[in-house]
């Protein structure tokens, strides 16, 4: 199966070169984290479609041109608040051969619910399947999780689980992959700095 780098270094090291062509990706992150530091690189290496769901086009194009780190030129879209479901699949069959899909954040979708929603899932995996894609879910880890995030976990192929440990002088910020159908799941704890771009934590031990 042909493998797709992500274009950052550590987890293209982590998972033995990028993802398999096809999958589903849980990014799932506090949403006070920088995890959309993670989303804008991933859009460096392949053509994209960003969908946003919560932000505007307008915020989204803002803070791709002023973020330091290496961004690509995606195609940004924001999704209707009417039949949020049925207007992303609308979209994301529109995808050529050989892109990626970023959903930021999925939890709008995963409201919607139910069977309509686990449908979308496949319908999104299956034509990732045909084109050579991967799909990208931002899942936001916050206060109020939507009831659909078990199904987003359980039909990933990927989980990324990114946590936040804040102390006295600094933030910790750890990514785990604990799922990995298909693959090898690492037990590993990749610490990375998320300020202005995404690097590796160099002031303590890296696993």
């Amino acid at each position: 199966m042909k493998t797709v780098p992500t274009g950052i270094e550590v987890l293209d090291r982590k998972l033995g070169g990028g993802i398999p062509a096809g999958s589903l990706v849980a990014l799932v992150a506090p949403p006070a984290s920088q995890s959309e530091l993670i989303l804008f690189e991933l859009t460096a290496t392949r053509e994209t479609l960003y969908l946003t769901t919560a932000r505007s086009t307008a915020a989204v194009r803002d803070a791709l041109t002023r973020t330091n780190t290496r961004v690509g030129s995606p195609t940004i879209k924001e999704v209707e608040a009417d039949a949020p479901i049925d207007h992303a699949l609308r979209l994301i069959r529109q995808l050529p051969e050989g892109a990626n899909l970023i959903i930021d954040p999925i939890d709008v979708l995963e409201e919607d619910g139910g069977i309509r929603y686990r449908n979308f899932l496949n319908d999104v995996q299956t034509h990732m399947m045909n084109i050579g894609g991967i799909a990208y879910l931002h899942c936001l880890d916050g206060r109020a999780v939507p009831p659909m995030r078990d199904t987003t976990e359980y039909m990933a192929d990927l989980v990324f689980t990114l946590a936040m440990d804040v102390k006295s002088d600094s933030i910790e910020t750890r990514l785990t992959i604990p799922k990995y159908r298909g693959g090898v799941a690492t037990g590993d704890v990749i610490k990375l700095q998320l300020a202005n771009r995404v690097a590796i934590d160099t002031s303590r031990d890296i696993a």
